[in-house]
């Protein structure tokens, strides 16, 4: 291809399909060759969670009840495991609000760094137990990947910030975006779901195919 795809992921922080998505679409970039650029677009699993979160043994019994929640966990687990995503759902004991964390991501890919940061956050959440809708977890991780701490704070602070997320996940509504994560390639393609990285291969050969018809 001439240019790198440009892909943009609408997703959320603690959705485990999400870091199971992105570890999928890098494997198959990686062993494709193709290139591309990745931007994160903010999407809430639960957007009327309390600002401070909640219990996660609380969220999911009521979301799942409790049997049906360590079956899903102990899945995911195993497709995690396949994919060299090491979910500890063990460490996880509060769900959080996840709007500042995407405030911090839309903050940190006006420098480049939104990729960076969403992998560290999924990382800490997932693999640490982080409560990445703390603040000062947030800027701890921010400033992992070279993010200003002091910047960091007044973004997750600032409610201009806020707002402009709540827009961008309503702008994803609009559209018909219902789940994550949701891959939008080069503007043209949508892909939904975590596909598998044969699934994103043969998109990548019928791109390679579009473009160059002759072969």
């Amino acid at each position: 291809m001439s240019e790198p795809l440009r892909i943009t992921v609408i997703s959320d922080v603690i959705c485990p399909w999400c870091y199971l998505g992105k570890r999928r679409l890098e494997s198959a970039l990686e062993e494709s060759g193709v290139a591309a650029t990745v931007s994160w677009l903010p999407f809430e699993l639960n957007p009327d969670m309390p600002e401070e979160g909640m219990p996660r043994a609380d969220y999911r019994a009521q979301k799942f009840g409790e049997e049906k929640g360590a079956e899903l966990d102990a899945e995911m687990k195993q497709r995690g495991d396949a994919e060299g995503v090491h979910f500890a759902f063990e460490k996880l004991v509060h769900t959080p609000n996840t709007r500042r964390a995407h405030m911090l991501v839309a903050q940190a890919s006006d420098t480049g760094l939104g990729d960076d940061l969403t992998e560290a956050l999924f990382r800490a959440y997932f693999e640490e137990g982080a409560d990445v809708g703390d603040p000062q977890v947030l800027i701890n991780i921010g400033e992992q990947i070279g993010l200003d701490p002091e910047l960091a704070g007044e973004v997750i602070r600032s409610e201009a910030i806020s707002d402009a997320v709540a827009t961008m996940e309503s702008r994803a509504a609009e559209v018909g975006v219902t789940g994550v994560p949701f891959f939008i390639i080069n503007e043209k393609y949508a892909v939904s779901g975590a596909q598998p990285k044969e699934a994103w291969l043969e998109f990548f050969e019928k791109l390679q195919s579009e473009e160059d018809p002759a072969g």
